[in-house]
């Protein structure tokens, strides 16, 4: 998913690329900062690191990489605030990690976040019902659509810097459909999950929490 330094800079169309994303992260990133208060920044920051440690954990497939983004559950949560979010997190992967770069940077941010603002405007709402298995389903639908998106924007990024490209960015629009469905299963549980313990993360009620699930000897 991470777009490597110096890869579009080879070509013309790549530099564009570059530099038409940097604009947009960065109108991004303002609107998503001028929408966080003082009682959200936790809530930032630790998404951020959910999402910092698990985009650090790549499987190699070929000559790209496969890993977790969690940019349908950044969404669902922060909104556009996803954008400073994954922007934080990009910057220390590229400082700490070498995962990206000062020009990629724009770029690879767009590719995450963007996915995750659609996927608020999208399933917010639906993520409020009261059954848990449609809760999942949103969830897992949320998951699901924010890493395709983000396999898409990646992929046509590459498409478009030009020919020597082209291949590259089909493979990657093609690997990514079955970490669509492992991205899928894990944002639905997590949502499920915070709709029973910490609800207001989702603006949503409290989901009842089964029989089966309540701890032997509490009565609910």
């Amino acid at each position: 998913m991470h777009i490597y330094e110096g890869v579009l800079a080879a070509t013309a169309h790549g530099r564009e690329i570059l530099l038409a994303a940097t604009a947009l992260t960065a109108a991004g990133t303002a609107v998503g900062l001028c929408k966080i208060d003082q009682e959200q920044v936790p809530r930032v920051a630790v998404l951020s690191a959910a999402f910092f440690v698990a985009s650090l954990i790549h499987v190699p497939l070929g000559p790209t990489s496969e890993h977790l983004v969690l940019c349908g559950l950044l969404g669902l949560v922060l909104g556009w605030a996803a954008f400073p979010a994954v922007l934080v997190a990009l910057l220390l992967q590229a400082v700490f990690f070498s995962f990206g770069g000062p020009t990629t940077l724009g770029l690879n941010t767009l590719n995450m976040a963007l996915p995750a603002v659609v996927c608020y405007y999208l399933f917010r709402g639906a993520v409020r019902g009261g059954n848990e298995a449609m809760v999942f389903a949103v969830g897992f639908a949320a998951g699901a659509t924010g890493i395709l998106l983000s396999a898409l924007l990646c992929a046509g990024s590459l498409v478009l810097a030009g020919e020597p490209f082209i291949d590259l960015g089909k493979l990657i629009a093609v690997l990514h459909v079955p970490l669509a469905v492992v991205e899928g299963l894990a944002t639905g549980s997590v949502v499920v999950l915070l709709r029973k313990v910490r609800p207001e993360l989702l603006d949503a009620p409290l989901l009842a929490v089964s029989a089966k699930e309540v701890p032997y000897g509490q009565v609910q």
